[in-house]
């Protein structure tokens, strides 16, 4: 028997990953199970199963946090295991790659898009903004009573990082300089937001979730959210919603939003025939068909090129998400194993600057903090 690690607590997703396992087993003539924990514990109990040298066979680790065990040479290099990344966006490669190794397959990505309620903007005679003025504008005619023009997440944690780095990203920013005039101006974007009441100042306390129950509320007539939100979203016949790639400073630019989800990983069990059945189980489960079903159950984008583009014909509502996953980078392209730091920082910088500081202020604070990790 084989074991895969994963965070489907969930019953839908866990029946999902049984049934995809099942169906990989039996081409590969072996049994797959899988051990679930919540998502936030999966590190925890890897380095834990990695200490007492009781390893599952394959881990499900969130992207971001990959690096760490990857540092620790706790992974084995899939391509080593013969698997390909010939029909995969570089994007999603360096998703799952640490200083240039692959270790981990995606079978589905998913990324951030401006969701706007068609109904609210046709009645306001508002056009789907595509760049910041545009956004900014939009917003503020929006605006309305309790409805805000715009809703997204500015909330200390790791959503709000999310949320911020299309805007830090598409202005040129980057997380190794958190001090540069570029993400300043990105954070000053969103304090103009604030300033102008186009934007509730509870966002600095809100999740992606409390987002997406305000623009579903009708207290936002746009939002920044993901497509986990879209089984939600569709729950309610008499919202029409649309979406768009998330503005950008200039006409022209390239929406550079993150990518999210998570990635199988081979650990090193010290059994290398164990290991390569290991990598034949995730080269399945990434397989094309097998990435369709699941990108299709779960709103999720395929990460595989031609998965993809039966997707986009399977849900031409979300092509605009595709589009943005296709120009879309990973958190930890650029600093690894030290993005929990960046993004800690950033949390800490948000935090101060939407109640009060400066932005050159608090990012020059929270560049500090992620050089020394303090």
């Amino acid at each position: 028997m084989y074991t895969v690690l994963n965070s489907s607590t969930d019953e839908t997703y866990h029946r999902w990953d049984a049934e995809a396992m099942a169906r990989c087993g039996k081409r590969l003539g072996v049994t797959v199970e899988q051990q679930s924990v919540p998502a936030s514990q999966v590190m925890t109990k890897a380095l834990r199963m990695a200490s007492s040298k009781s390893l599952p066979d394959v881990v499900q680790f969130d992207a971001s946090e990959m690096p760490v065990f990857a540092e620790a040479g706790g992974l084995v290099d899939l391509r080593t295991l013969g698997l390909s990344t010939d029909h995969v966006p570089d994007g999603i490669v360096d998703f799952g790659s640490y200083r240039g190794t692959y270790y981990g397959a995606a079978r589905s990505v998913n990324t951030l898009a401006l969701f706007y309620n068609k109904d609210v903007l046709a009645e306001a005679g508002v056009r789907t903004p595509a760049t910041w003025d545009e956004l900014r504008q939009a917003a503020r005619e929006l605006t309305r009573g309790k409805r805000y023009g715009l809703a997204l997440s500015a909330g200390g944690a790791e959503d709000g990082v999310f949320q911020f780095t299309p805007f830090m990203w598409s202005n040129g920013g980057d997380e190794r300089e958190l001090d540069s005039p570029e993400v300043v101006e990105a954070l000053d974007f969103w304090k103009a937001l604030l300033k102008d009441g186009s934007l509730s100042r509870s966002t600095v306390n809100w999740t992606q979730a409390d987002v997406n129950d305000q623009f579903m509320a009708g207290n936002a007539a746009m939002m920044i959210n993901g497509p986990w939100q879209v089984e939600t979203l569709n729950s309610d016949p008499d919202l029409d919603w649309g979406i768009a790639e998330i503005p950008v400073p200039e006409a022209g630019a390239d929406s550079v939003a993150p990518l999210g989800g998570a990635v199988l990983t081979v650990p090193r069990t010290g059994d290398e025939d164990r290991q390569r059945m290991a990598g034949r189980i995730v080269a399945c489960l990434t397989g094309e068909k097998e990435q369709l079903t699941y990108a299709l159950n779960s709103w999720m984008v395929p990460a595989d090129e031609r998965a993809a583009a039966q997707w986009r014909a399977r849900v031409p509502e979300l092509d605009a998400l595709a589009d943005q996953v296709a120009a879309a980078r990973s958190r930890t392209a650029q600093v690894g194993a030290g993005w929990p730091a960046v993004s800690l920082a950033l949390q800490s910088a948000f935090q101060s600057a939407l109640t009060g500081q400066s932005s050159e202020a608090a990012l020059k604070r929270a560049q500090q903090r992620a050089t020394s990790g303090n």
